[in-house]
């Protein structure tokens, strides 16, 4: 016989929000120096994923990354363009991050340096990038 009518599950599935307790990361001497959370861990991943080339390292998914490397050679007005929609890309990839906004672009020379507003679910804060070797 079959069952009918009901539902397996009667309560609605809550989706988790993913943690963002995780090692806080000396880039200047290549070790871990304790724990981070919150804000702090939130500007910690978005420093990594700016500083990870998308598709260059195995151990990450195509999601993982940014591709800013590839506006090298490129003219100012397509960098700038490109260069708020591959941060925007890189970083909305990630669930805490709920948007990148308020874009200031500086061009010194071939270098251009983004600054621009991080909205995570822990907090809000500003943050740059920069790409050199623009024509």
């Amino acid at each position: 016989m079959i069952p009918e009518g009901g539902s397996i599950v009667d309560e609605e599935i809550e989706e988790e929000e993913m943690p963002t307790k995780t090692y806080a990361l000396d880039f200047t001497n290549g070790r871990a120096r304790g724990i981070v959370d919150g804000l702090e861990a939130m500007r910690q991943v978005v420093y990594k994923i700016l500083q990870t080339m998308r598709y260059e390292n195995l151990i990450y998914s195509d999601d993982y990354g940014a591709e800013v490397d590839r506006l090298q050679g490129q003219s100012r007005l397509f960098v700038q363009t490109e260069l708020k929609r591959l941060v925007r890309e890189a970083l909305l990839a990630d669930d805490r991050i709920t948007d990148v906004r308020d874009f200031q672009f500086t061009f010194n020379g071939s270098d251009v340096l983004a600054e621009f507003e991080v909205i995570t679910t822990q907090g809000n804060f500003r943050d740059e990038t920069g790409v050199g070797g623009i024509v």
